[in-house]
């Protein structure tokens, strides 16, 4: 089970990071030892945690799944093309196959993330989506990295990409 995390709140402290680590690898683990993992007590964690659910920090708890055990042997991800808006929002809610939709910047409106059964069926879908306009398709074949926890930003974890030099 992983926690999603949604904004930053700027109060957001060391105690309040480690919780939400800890969660997000385990969000059934019992307020005791999430406590005992993050050194405080057991009605201090579990106030931090009331806190951060209340704020809008944590907004909900869920099981993640492995797709293939469900059945689906291909994951894959499509981007769709520029689409009335409306018409791709209500296809991605007729095709449950669609695990994640964004709407996104660049060439693409949308990237979908899709599990089928087998080629035939990931045919089935993306048909569907190529009836309303362009799309690319590739197949995942490897996740290097999935439901990662993420931590609060911090600023001084940036590191400019350029440095400013000064001429005297």
């Amino acid at each position: 089970m992983y926690i999603e995390v949604f904004s930053l709140n700027s109060e957001l402290d060391h105690y309040d990071s480690r919780i939400l680590a800890e969660l997000q690898s385990d969000a059934r683990i019992s307020m005791a030892e999430l406590g005992r993992r993050v050194h405080l007590s057991q009605p201090a964690v579990t106030e931090r945690v009331r806190k951060l659910e209340s704020s809008g920090v944590i907004t909900g708890y869920r099981a993640t799944v492995n797709v293939n055990r469900l059945g689906y042997g291909i994951r894959a991800v499509m981007r769709v093309s520029r689409a009335e808006y409306a018409r791709v929002v209500k296809l991605i809610g007729q095709t449950p196959e669609v695990i994640n939709a964004y709407n996104i910047t660049g060439e693409d409106s949308w990237l979908l993330e899709i599990a089928v059964i087998d080629v035939a069926h990931l045919d089935a879908v993306v048909t569907k989506f190529c009836i309303l306009t362009e799309t690319s398709t590739a197949i995942i074949l490897n996740a290097a990295r999935e439901n990662y926890p993420i931590l609060p930003a911090r600023q001084e974890n940036v590191k400019p990409l350029i440095k400013k030099t000064t001429t005297a």
